[in-house]
């Protein structure tokens, strides 16, 4: 099993609604995968409640395989997820482990 764990950090010149908006539209669309794309075994998206912290988003899925990593990074209906925090995205940091 492989653990896909991404963190996000939002643009400091949005607004907090902004944030909120933006990340909440990014958690119900990547939750909402598992029922489009089967080599989801578990997904679930954190938002950050600690303003002290860095990363506002963290998103934890898991994977039978690395290659099914790559099957839904790939997939339409994940880059369409993605694609919300396009313009809102100022980092990322991502690491796949076996587990």
């Amino acid at each position: 099993m492989v653990k896909h764990i991404v963190m996000f950090k939002l643009k400091d010149s949005l607004s907090k609604e902004k944030k909120l908006v933006v990340m909440n539209d990014f958690k119900a669309a990547i939750e909402a995968l598992p029922a489009q794309i089967d080599v989801i075994r578990k997904v679930f998206v954190g938002l950050n409640m600690n303003e002290a912290e860095q990363w506002d988003i963290c998103l934890e899925s898991e994977f039978d395989s690395l290659d099914d990593v790559k099957l839904y990074a790939a997939h339409p209906d994940h880059v369409a997820a993605a694609g919300i925090l396009k313009d809102a995205k100022a980092d990322r940091a991502c690491s796949d482990y076996e587990f």
